[in-house]
């Protein structure tokens, strides 16, 4: 004992006293980061909350909307719904029919070209993934008027599959499926060992009873992160909806609130189109308060690959 204290005393030089540091209160480093958090999170909270607000404002005009109202009232969703000029419950189900089955269209063109990319080698397997990756550069508002022009003709032989047509529009959406989706699925499909392969191909199984029976089931978190990715896309579109359909009967929510914007009567129904707004944003919230553990999952595995 008598060493180490002979020890110190010769480590400390003649003349100076050693001195100890005062200890840090906690959290005293960090008071600005979690300032700086609780103003981003005010800073996004803020239209939402307006938004609620104006929802729930019997007034229902935009001069009169504050962030705090004075009155909660329903009369804006009652509005809402008995509007006969513009059928919101219409809007409501076109949107939801296109985004279902576009996102599970996407993900069943998607995953086949994924698979064959993935697993399969044939003649023009490279030059076709550089194909994809390189018509991702254009932007898709150059297929407007072609799409336009082709559908307007196809539809005075087939009207269900002509302009003002749902099924049509999603059939516009399904030809972009394969795009960078097909990158993010290729790059999970190779995270999948070939060994699972080969001893089904020893038990007799082809090529599609492996895709469908064992690597669906294998890749399930990439193929509910494109789901996902697929129907928030196609639910709040609005540049392709907006030239198919012109009949109000047959726009989508997106098209259809954004005609509750224009024209004279933009403040006497800004609480209607606030009250809408807020209902639209339930599916895409549900949905990703359902799946978020697969969106972070597929996300990140199938992006390292």
């Amino acid at each position: 004992m008598s060493n180490v204290t002979d020890a110190a005393a010769v480590a400390i030089p003649e003349g100076r006293t050693a001195t100890r540091r005062a200890p840090r209160s906690p959290g005293g480093s960090v008071w600005w980061k979690h300032a700086l958090g609780i103003l981003a999170l005010l800073w996004a909270l803020f239209p939402i909350v307006f938004l609620v607000s104006a929802a729930i404002n019997p007034a229902g005009s935009l001069q009169t909307s504050s962030l705090i109202p004075s009155s909660i009232s329903q009369a804006n969703f009652d509005t809402l719904f008995a509007d006969a000029s513009r059928p919101y419950v219409s809007w409501y189900k076109n949107s939801m029919i296109i985004s279902l089955v576009g996102s599970l269209g996407s993900v069943f063109i998607g995953s086949c070209a994924a698979y064959a990319f993935s697993r399969l080698r044939f003649a023009g397997r490279r030059p076709g993934l550089l194909a994809l990756l390189l018509l991702q550069m254009f932007p898709a508002m150059l297929t407007f008027p072609a799409l336009y022009l082709t559908f307007a003709r196809f539809g005075d032989i087939i009207p269900a599959l002509g302009l003002n047509s749902i099924w049509a529009l999603i059939l516009c959406y399904l030809g972009g499926a394969m795009g960078a989706n097909v990158w993010l699925l290729k790059g999970y499909f190779d995270t999948i060992p070939r060994e699972l392969d080969e001893a089904a191909k020893v038990d007799g199984a082809s090529h599609a009873r492996i895709f469908f029976t064992m690597t669906l089931r294998l890749v399930m978190p990439i193929l509910v992160t494109v789901f996902m990715l697929s129907f928030v896309g196609l639910f709040s579109e609005f540049l392709l909806a907006s030239i198919f359909l012109r009949d109000v009967n047959s726009q989508t929510l997106g098209v259809g609130l954004y005609s509750m914007t224009i024209g004279n009567e933009k403040n006497r129904l800004f609480g209607q189109f606030a009250a809408g707004a807020l209902l639209a944003s339930l599916p895409v919230v549900l949905l990703y308060l359902g799946f978020q553990k697969y969106l972070v999952g597929g996300m990140t595995q199938g992006s390292v690959k």
